[in-house]
């Protein structure tokens, strides 16, 4: 059981969702922190379309006496949303509230504890009748515009190819990113493996999986004499469970450093050199709150939106 001192309170900061099941997956996430957490006050909200919105739930911590909070982010990856748009809404929080002790944590990033959860993820679904050594595996990551978060991926699926010993290896997106997951399998059915296993690295469900889901069922029917598997995604893995805490701990101990050697805005990335130093601002306040697909106020509203580092809405959870 994770221990925190007194007066800590932990906000656990989602993407949102227009997906109502992914809403309801990430809601999951903070029941199991609860329960690793007894004494501790706990909430979550949402960066965009789902309710609460984060500025709600921290609002209702600092009311219920908190006098530290741990901003925990919900996310893989440090892209767009926990370099700008997250640390924005604390930001503009703490700085409302200078008597309070406001902390962001990091992503979950690399892990081996998420490593082997997706490595069990991935063998839920292979059974001894064709041999890992004709299956290649695909991970599949959200996708970004951040080179940075997108090369975190590859090097998912290369510890996975070579610590499960499938024959190949192939690295596609959901969206933003290049290769999509149909280039992606239609280069993939053309080297010969009797067997092609699609794991999406995602924490949850929401169009982005169902989409994946949809490309593979099409690619199957496509080349029945292929056998196409969907791995489960990561979901309530105990050992996702066991890195949120981990993270939490690490904003206890001060050893909450996030990984900034090649990030975009703090060095010279080859194709993004104009983006160093670039104002840390979030972009998500015309879809704050506004609900998921299942809600009667959903809204339509357009994602090309100009912003200055062309952000996607497209990469929900």
């Amino acid at each position: 059981m994770t221990t925190l001192p007194p007066d800590t309170a932990v906000m656990i900061c989602g993407h949102g969702s227009r997906d109502p099941e992914a809403v309801s997956e990430f809601n999951s996430l903070a029941v199991h922190l609860r329960q690793h957490l007894p004494q501790v006050d706990v909430e979550s909200g949402f960066l965009e379309f789902a309710q609460p919105v984060i500025r709600q739930g921290l609002d209702k911590l600092r009311d219920r006496g908190a006098k530290r909070i741990f901003c925990l982010p919900g996310m893989l990856f440090a892209a767009g949303h926990v370099k700008n748009d997250l640390p924005s809404e604390v930001n503009e929080f703490a700085s409302a509230h200078p008597q309070l002790d406001v902390r962001f944590g990091r992503d979950l990033a690399i892990d081996s504890r998420l490593l082997t959860a997706a490595a069990e993820r991935i063998a839920s679904v292979c059974d001894e009748a064709v041999s890992r050594e004709d299956t290649l595996l695909m991970v599949v990551g959200r996708g970004t515009n951040d080179p940075d978060a997108n090369s975190n991926i590859s090097k998912v699926a290369r510890m996975l190819w070579e610590g499960m010993g499938f024959g190949w290896c192939e690295v596609s997106y959901s969206g933003v990113a290049y290769p999509l997951v149909d280039a992606g399998l239609a280069r993939a059915v053309r080297l010969g493996y009797k067997r092609i296993v699609v794991f999406p690295y995602f924490l949850f469900t929401g169009r982005l999986v169902k989409r994946i889901h949809a490309w593979v069922d099409a690619a199957a029917a496509a080349h029945p004499e292929i056998e196409f598997l969907k791995a489960p995604y990561l979901n309530d893995h105990p050992l996702v469970i066991q890195t949120f805490l981990s993270r939490l701990l690490e904003m206890e101990s001060g050893d909450n450093l996030m990984n900034c050697q090649l990030c975009k805005y703090r060095e010279q990335i080859i194709g993004r050199e104009a983006e160093v130093g670039m104002p840390q601002a979030g972009h998500h306040h015309h879809v704050r709150g506004i609900g998921t697909d299942d809600e009667a106020h959903d809204h339509a509203h357009d994602h090309a939106h100009g912003h200055g580092h062309h952000h996607h809405h497209d990469h929900e959870h």
